[in-house]
């Protein structure tokens, strides 16, 4: 039973939930300042149970979809699905079944999150089909994990508001950027299998200078919320410290070593997503 477990937290790399999860967190926070902290307890449980259950449908879609492509690639064939270690059919059941999963939690924040519920699966599920047509992949990523902070907010206040929009847009840029330095490992596998991605469009060079261009827009974006009075110095100590880790991962990237690209991508981004998330709730909070 564990090991079954292990294989399917493995498939939905379980680990890179500290991306979306620290931004779902501000939105969901900033929320309850909305509110004035009225709310039931049981909501935060229902929208973590969103987020759970609607990455880990994006995620073993995406094991399913890609399970070919997978094969083919060196670097991707010991995944669960080429490997023999998860069938096809499951991983799409399991897709299924999340996804379900996924609507039910919705249905129980507000109307206005059910509904919405169909077109969150059709981004975030769509964005795995997106590489085989268009090298603007990256930024469907970032569009899907940019609806956390989104839709935990409309979770609280059952209403849009410019501020979860703005760490929305942010997030495509922030993701976007760091998925075009993930892509850089299969840049030439991707020209070989006519796959589309920023890196086999443009290059090595060229698609740092992109994922460069992505991250200072991250920074702008992100500075807004303070430049409007809506935040104070706790917020601008964790923008800060966000700016210089992306700083740092472009230096790794831009070193041309591939074995660091892992480094850049989970360790720099992750511990950067989740700083910032500490200081930008603590602001919110005291």
């Amino acid at each position: 039973m564990l090991r079954t477990i292990s294989k399917y937290l493995s498939l939905i790399k379980f680990s890179h939930t500290v991306f979306a999860m620290p931004f779902a967190a501000i939105g969901f926070v900033a929320g309850l300042r909305n509110v004035d902290f009225h709310v039931a307890p049981s909501k935060a449980l229902w929208v973590l149970g969103c987020m759970v259950f609607a990455r880990s449908s994006a995620m073993a879609f995406n094991r399913w979809s890609d399970r070919g492509i997978d094969a083919k690639n060196a670097r991707t064939a010991n995944r669960e699905i080429p490997s023999g270690a998860i069938q096809a059919n499951s991983a799409l059941w399991f897709t299924i079944i999340t996804a379900l999963a996924f609507m039910f939690c919705a249905y129980q924040i507000n109307e206005l999150c059910f509904y919405l519920s169909p077109i969150a699966l059709l981004v975030i599920l769509g964005y795995s089909l997106t590489k085989r047509f268009t090298a603007l992949s990256h930024i469907v990523l970032g569009l899907g994990l940019s609806l956390a902070p989104v839709g935990a907010y409309l979770a609280v206040t059952g209403h849009f508001d410019w501020l979860p929009i703005m760490i929305g847009l942010a997030v495509i840029t922030w993701v976007g950027g760091f998925d075009i330095i993930y892509a850089l490992q299969d840049a030439e596998f991707d020209r070989q299998n006519h796959l589309h991605s920023i890196p086999a469009a443009l290059g090595i060079k060229g698609a740092l200078t992109v994922s460069r261009m992505l991250h200072v827009g991250t920074s702008l974006l992100l500075i807004i919320p303070f430049m409007l009075h809506d935040f104070g110095w706790v917020y601008l100590v964790g923008w800060s410290v966000f700016s210089l880790l992306l700083i740092m991962q472009h230096r790794i990237a831009g070193s041309g070593d591939m074995s660091r690209i892992n480094l850049a991508f989970f360790t720099a981004n992750g511990i950067a997503s989740m700083v910032f998330m500490a200081f930008a709730v603590g602001d919110m909070l005291v």
